[in-house]
């Protein structure tokens, strides 16, 4: 392969992992990459998880065995059957240089290299490999995993020049997952509430209006709990503020286990003592149940005063949900009454018959809101 074409290779490879927007996608992005600079027909990546003390592999591109799935679930190797991945990953090439990548084939080390004879030799027979090159990954200093480009039996053996290579190529590789992570987790704290750990208000606005257009779209049921945590004002007052986020931490974790009856819910804190769920799919009835349960727990706190808790549903006799607006209106006015109620379980919107109290108060003018009711909230 010539330095163009090589050159070539390693810009689409970079250009790839660019493009890519979650981890799965930088990871693919990267062994297709290498696989193609390579001109290799198999490739993989994993990551070395320390603390297990094992390889796990994130994703199989190119010419598949009938055991190898494309983002496998549970598919980890021991790190001590391969010495040489062992030597690496604990890091013996520190003192002096960088971690350089070796070939293998099915028939043991390449000629004239210093690759193992051991579980990878076994592998590529058994797959119908040839040879293959393997190409430590670095990121900040440390080892984080390798990169993995096979060819089948029947194609040329990978030379010293295509090692080196591999070495340039799993620097792109590193360098790109490095900036995927940076992404993802500015985006993870973009969208995330940082004392509680949950979803925040702006993760809640995006996810509504995708699961609106979803129900005006397909008909997708949509349920929203909107709940207000009870007796934080007295906790900070009365035991200080380190005492009530502790109060507002636990209540976020009963909130996530009641979410977990509703697949796919996000669970999320709006602000202050304010929180909700977020359903799209789940039937009504499973949404109120759910919030029961909330309500139930709530109670249970060692701190604060239980929960309320209101309940909006678009399969509720609740009139046409055109907009994430009205669904959260719905629901906070349903929460709102359940605390003018001192309710301890959920108000559900709709289900107080034709002329539905909290119907009539979501729908009302904003003249017509009694002084103490809260301002919708956000941008809606």
């Amino acid at each position: 392969m010539g330095e163009d074409s090589r050159l070539a290779g390693v810009v689409a490879l970079a250009q790839g992992m660019a493009a890519a927007h979650t981890p799965r996608e930088s990871w693919r992005a990267a062994a297709l990459g290498a696989c193609r600079a390579l001109s290799g027909n198999f490739a993989a990546l994993s990551v070395w998880e320390r603390e297990l003390g094992r390889l796990r592999v994130l994703v199989n591109v190119g010419d598949r065995a009938p055991d190898e799935e494309e983002f496998p679930e549970a598919e980890a190797y021991p790190v001590h059957q391969f010495p040489e991945i062992t030597e690496f990953l604990h890091e013996r090439w520190a003192a002096g240089g960088e971690p350089d990548a070796w070939v293998e084939t099915a028939f043991g080390a390449a000629s004239g290299g210093s690759g193992y004879c051991h579980q990878r030799v076994a592998s590529l027979r058994r797959r119908g490999r040839g040879c293959c090159v393997v190409a430590p990954l670095v990121m900040h200093g440390r080892a984080w995993g390798e990169l993995y480009v096979a060819r089948a039996a029947d194609a040329p053996v990978f030379g010293r020049d295509d090692a080196d290579f591999a070495t340039v190529l799993a620097s792109v590789v590193a360098a790109g997952i490095a900036q995927t992570e940076r992404l993802e987790e500015a985006r993870r704290l973009a969208f995330t509430d940082a004392l509680t750990g949950l979803a925040n208000r702006r993760a809640v606005d995006m996810r509504l209006d995708e699961a609106i257009e979803r129900h005006r779209r397909e008909g997708a049921a949509v349920g929203l709990v909107v709940c207000d945590l009870n007796g934080l004002k007295r906790v900070n007052d009365t035991c200080g503020h380190a005492v009530g986020d502790r109060l507002l931490e636990r209540f976020g974790s009963v909130l996530s286990l009641c979410g977990a009856m509703l697949p796919g819910a996000l669970a999320a804190r709006l602000g202050g003592d304010e929180f909700c769920l977020l359903a799209v799919g789940p039937p009504a009835d499973d949404v109120v149940r759910a919030a029961g349960e909330l309500c139930r727990r709530a109670a249970e706190l060692e701190l604060g005063d239980g929960v309320a808790c209101g309940v909006a549903c678009t399969e509720d006799p609740i009139g046409p949900v055109r907009s994430a607006r009205r669904l959260f209106r719905l629901a906070d006015a349903a929460q709102y009454r359940a605390k003018a109620l001192r309710a301890d379980r959920p108000v559900v919107a709709g289900r107080e018959g034709p002329d539905d109290p909290v119907v009539r108060l979501a729908d009302a003018p904003s003249r017509e809101v009694t002084p103490e009711r809260r301002r919708f909230r956000g941008r809606r």
